[in-house]
């Protein structure tokens, strides 16, 4: 059982939050709670998780403030609940760094479903940039540490990445000059596919370019290709 992954619950209804504890761990799973955003922080300072189920709504802090701040400073994997029908809660949290989301009311079986899928994911994920993992890579005027997520330029400035704007650079990254659809970044990046009005990449993109191009208006290292996608326009280089 001390193998089995770490889930958190974090919940401001009781009820929710210890069912769902006792599900996951009739199935298999080890599994905390947290009553709020300052709760989870307590426990996420004294215990070791591999995942996060996290209520938008919750008094005090929301669950997509918190989801933001952890984005910025660790890699957990988040999934969001949102209410029904809230579709702002979902893109928003889908952009901020959130892995997936579940609308309430829901069906255990399904959040046991989607927090399997996002781990196989996160492990996959890990395996392919396993290669840049503990590296300085060298890329346009720009060097990126791998293990704190640190964007250094020439003057030495520098920028601390998101959760999700890191996966997206190791992804282009790692296919320096290669062009690649929307469709294929946002399956690589969060192993889902796009619906037709599925703007969560170009968002994305825009935000990263936001921290890595000089000349935002003029994007010259990710660029957009007409009917294509986008591409790492630059060479890379491992520092070591």
């Amino acid at each position: 059982m001390s193998d089995a992954p770490h889930i958190l619950v974090v919940d401001d209804h009781k009820e929710i939050r210890e069912s769902v504890k006792r599900f996951l761990e009739k199935n298999g799973m080890r599994a905390g709670t947290a009553k709020d955003a300052q709760d989870a922080e307590v426990k996420l300072a004294i215990g070791n998780y591999d995942l996060m189920v996290l209520d938008v709504m919750m008094p005090g802090e929301s669950g997509l403030s918190l989801c933001q701040r952890l984005s910025a400073e660790r890699v957990l994997p988040i999934i969001l609940l949102t209410a029904l029908g809230d579709d702002t809660d979902r893109i928003v949290g889908l952009e901020i760094g959130a892995d997936d989301y579940l609308a309430k009311p829901f069906n255990p079986r399904e959040l046991l479903a989607r927090i399997k899928a996002v781990l196989r994911r996160t492990e996959r994920q890990e395996k392919l940039s396993g290669v840049f993992v503990g590296k300085r890579l060298r890329f346009a005027h720009l060097v990126l540490d791998s293990d704190s997520r640190v964007l250094a330029d020439e003057c030495g400035n520098e920028t601390r990445l998101t959760s999700s704007d890191f996966k997206l650079l190791i992804v282009l990254l790692e296919r320096a000059r290669v062009v690649l659809s929307r469709e294929q970044l946002l399956d690589l990046t969060a192993g889902r596919s796009s619906g037709p009005l599925d703007r969560t990449i170009d968002n994305q993109i825009s935000r990263l370019r936001r921290k890595i191009e000089p000349d935002i208006l003029q994007p010259k290292i990710i660029a957009t290709v007409r009917n294509g996608g986008y591409c790492l326009s630059a060479d890379v280089e491992v520092l070591g």
